[in-house]
């Protein structure tokens, strides 16, 4: 089993605009030196988080959907963040997770943020998604998902565990950013796997603060990068699959774990 590098690319937001946005971040993928595997932008990486999909959401495939396809190609690396989808008639904050062969798979919000009403505007997702990367099995989910620990529940039957690390990409508020940085750590402790945080820094159109505290978590608990504070960086790390399997092998928690059913 191979190791996976992955780049977390924590940055400021251009409140709802696009042009600005995308230029920004394909400015620093290109200018990446390292060698990485998979490259990890926030949550609304192309706008911010607007409520207002009806005038900044894009159809399937469209140009956000176009310009990660070429900066996966462009690094040879997968490329994954969220932004506003509209699909038939109704909008997601959708995330993708686009490979440089340019075949992409897909997880759409599943809890939305009713204290900023999102669920007003978006359509809550159904399914849940692990994707694979280099023998990595990766459950993606969006910001307040955070908060649920059942729908990232890892699950180990007949000697595999489900999945093997998460992806949290989000525009968490600066005023709860100790709650971000203990969830991400119990949400490693609890399920055995490693958690790549990837948030936003800056104020955003509404006002609010954003600390930023992207970090990558390894499956005891510890920061492999640990999270900055206001301030824009991108940084890479390489997770080892045979520390992962041997830390398994000997804490086999997953053998007691309970099972859990999630009703849609």
């Amino acid at each position: 089993m191979r190791n996976i590098d992955i780049t977390i690319i924590q940055s400021d937001l251009f409140w709802e605009n696009k042009e600005a946005n995308l230029s920004n971040f394909e400015s620093k993928i290109h200018n990446l030196t390292n060698k990485q595997d998979l490259i990890v932008l926030p949550e609304m990486f192309n706008t911010a988080f607007s409520m207002k999909p009806e005038l900044f959401s894009e159809k399937p495939l469209s140009t956000t959907h176009q310009w990660m396809e070429k900066m996966s190609k462009m690094s040879n690396s997968y490329v994954a963040g969220s932004y506003m989808v509209v699909d038939g008639d109704k909008y997601f904050n959708r995330f993708i997770i686009m490979s440089p062969d340019g075949s992409y798979q897909k997880y759409d919000k599943r809890h939305l943020f009713r204290m900023g009403n999102e669920h007003n505007h978006f359509e809550a997702g159904q399914d849940s998604l692990i994707f694979e990367i280099n023998g990595w099995k990766i459950k993606a989910l969006i910001c307040y998902d955070l908060r649920f620990p059942v729908f990232a529940k890892n699950n180990y039957s007949n000697g595999e565990y489900e999945y093997d690390a998460l992806i949290y990409v989000a525009n968490w508020p600066k005023v709860r950013n100790h709650i971000w940085e203990v969830l991400l750590r119990a949400r490693a402790l609890e399920n055995q796997a490693a958690v790549i945080g990837v948030n936003r820094v800056g104020v955003d159109g509404n006002g609010l603060d954003h600390a930023g505290s992207s970090c990558i978590i390894d499956a005891k608990g510890d920061f492999v990068i640990p999270p900055q504070l206001d301030n824009e960086f991108i940084a890479t790390a390489s997770l080892n699959f045979n520390e992962l399997s041997d830390f398994r092998s000997k804490f086999t928690v997953g053998l007691d774990w309970d099972i859990f059913k999630i009703e849609k």
